[in-house]
């Protein structure tokens, strides 16, 4: 039996619950503030950004535009509705958190624990989805600035003007803002499923976490999607 910090939550429990947090947190600042400096999918996406809104200033008609952006607010809202369904699906287990255990007591590859770590664990996950969708919400609305911004850019034949030029450098800033903001709430959803592990054993969701951390930064830092991206970027460049 493993020692107990308080009644009902042992010792490794509550390792890997700081584990989890350490390693969620700690990940978000080395990806968002720490490296902004080096590429990555983020600071090579940027580039693309402000180029489609300078290219934008030069349209007459911005019906591309406002379809691309349509795209990306609907993927953004699936996941916002999703994070809600999944915290409904949470709350009705806490419900009928007797009738679970009961359901889960014989199966050998579930870890055996109190109804107090039950209710941790639920409440954790739980959690992780108010995150996701708070955050998926907030990607929403700055999308929506984004598009006010976007509305406000001058004629096209004002196109090449300071002015024209920085309020485009804006909307792409704020594009790129956005976009981050959505990257958090789908790190949300990775770490929520490695928070799922949990409920089979804490070694598992020690390892899950771990997987998790090496999974997005081998595709922020180091997939063969941002390479494409990168030699893209410098072909455009060497042809100006």
């Amino acid at each position: 039996m493993s020692a107990e910090l308080i009644h009902g939550v042992n010792l490794l429990d509550g390792a890997a619950l700081i584990w989890f947090l350490v390693a969620w947190s700690g990940y978000t600042y080395f990806a968002d503030d720490f490296s902004k400096n080096r590429p990555s999918l983020m600071t090579v996406m940027y580039q693309y950004r402000l180029q489609w809104m300078k290219e934008s200033l030069h349209r007459e008609v911005r019906v591309g535009d406002a379809s691309l952006i349509a795209t990306l607010v609907r993927s953004i809202s699936l996941f916002a509705s999703t994070a809600i369904f999944i915290i409904g699906g949470i709350v009705a287990i806490f419900g009928g958190l007797e009738q679970v255990q009961a359901l889960t007591k014989d199966l050998t590859y579930v870890a055996k624990t109190s109804k107090v770590m039950w209710e941790i664990k639920l409440l954790v996950l739980g959690l992780v989805f108010v995150y996701a969708f708070f955050k998926f919400a907030w990607s929403l609305r700055q999308f929506n600035y984004m598009i006010i911004v976007m509305g406000a850019f001058p004629a096209p034949d004002k196109a090449r003007t300071p002015e024209a030029q920085k309020i485009a450098e804006r909307a792409a800033r704020v594009n790129a803002l956005a976009v981050q903001t959505f990257n958090r709430g789908m790190r949300a959803y990775y770490f929520g499923l490695a928070a799922l592990s949990w409920f089979l054993h804490p070694w598992i969701f020690i390892g899950a976490t771990l997987f998790v951390v090496l999974v997005i930064y081998r595709r922020e830092f180091k997939s063969k999607t941002l390479r494409t991206l990168e030699c893209v970027q410098l072909h455009n460049s060497s042809e100006k």
